[in-house]
């Protein structure tokens, strides 16, 4: 097996399982410091030396040499389960809601778009954090100005990265950017990550609030919920369902399905009250690695046990077709 493929995948996959972040960068660290490298230079002991690679990393060099799959990458894939088989699945084009090392993700923008081509999506948005979420590091006006320069070069070959925002729903229902800037993005997903205790009453008018904005594409892990996790678990918020996702499909508003496991937002009955209501959908990784790109598995397969139908999914859309509902008047 080829060692820098089997370090980059054991990254991957202790992205997927939201392993310690330090662990699944100590293999990245590996792979970048073997690039270039011949097996003569691999083989030779004076390798553990070298900047980035550990005892561990090492290992899996060697063993990779040896022709077998290294043990650490073996008990990976054993554990990496799948969500199940889903035909959804299949038929999901990209996603629309990604973060990188600008915010609070893990990898360059560059990392993250080489593994949604392998994941053969046609487009993948780029929607780090606004400015006032400060712990996840989120990006001020002039930041998220220089990011949009970045954003035009990685689009070409069947792949384009879109441009966009995951911006913070503040106390009123304001979104947390300037709107001049936000008319420039092509996709931004308002989410609340503040306050997420208000009051029923207060808490349903910020939502409705915020997906009446001209600005607003999708709206994200609505209920803010934690059920699993290194963070431990969070409630849900509490609000009238009815009256936020009644305003999500007046405003033509795509609710989230988003696919982190600890996250499972909405939840089963709110799920069915937006499809009752019309509402259109978009199944989102939230990934904040390369490897969280493919837990989209679990959203879709949510998504189908739910009985939304494709059609009314967002991500199942070409490229033009998300583009025209993207551009759409509100």
């Amino acid at each position: 097996m080829d060692p820098l493929d089997a370090l980059t995948e054991i990254a991957y996959l202790l992205e997927r399982e939201r392993s310690s972040r330090y662990k699944s960068k100590a293999f990245r660290a590996a792979a970048d410091a073997i690039a270039g490298l011949d097996d003569a230079q691999l083989r030779d002991p004076a390798l553990r030396r070298r900047k980035g690679i550990g005892e561990s990393t090492y290992t899996v060099i060697q063993q990779a040499l040896a022709g077998g799959v290294p043990e650490y990458l073996a008990t990976l894939r054993e554990k990496a389960g799948m969500a199940g088989p889903s035909e959804l699945r299949g038929a999901l084009r990209g996603d629309l809601h990604s973060h990188s090392e600008w915010s609070d993700g893990l990898t360059p923008i560059e990392a993250m778009v080489d593994a949604a081509r392998r994941l053969g999506h046609e487009y993948l948005a780029l929607t780090d954090h606004s400015p006032r979420l400060r712990v996840a590091n989120g990006l001020s006006p002039e930041r998220l100005r220089e990011q949009l320069s970045v954003v035009e070069g990685f689009r070409g070959d069947g792949f384009t990265l879109l441009s966009g925002i995951e911006v913070d729903i503040l106390e009123d229902g304001a979104l947390d950017q300037e709107p001049g800037l936000l008319d420039e993005l092509d996709v931004v997903v308002a989410s609340a990550h503040s306050l997420l205790r208000m009051e029923r009453g207060p808490m349903t008018r910020r939502f409705v609030a915020a997906v009446s904005s001209p600005h607003v594409d999708v709206l994200g892990h609505v209920t803010g919920r934690l059920v699993e996790g290194s963070r431990g678990t969070r409630p849900p918020s509490t609000f009238d369902p009815v009256a936020v996702f009644e305003a999500c499909a007046a405003h033509g508003v795509a609710v989230e399905i988003n696919s982190r496991p600890e996250r499972q937002d909405p939840p089963d009955d709110l799920l069915a009250i937006a499809l009752e209501k019309g509402c259109l959908f978009a199944i989102d990784s939230d990934a904040h690695a390369p490897g969280q790109l493919s837990l989209l598995d679990y959203g879709a397969a949510r998504a189908e046990r739910a009985g939304v139908p494709a059609e009314r999914i967002v991500t199942t859309w070409p490229l033009a077709k998300l583009r025209e509902w993207l551009g759409r008047d509100r």
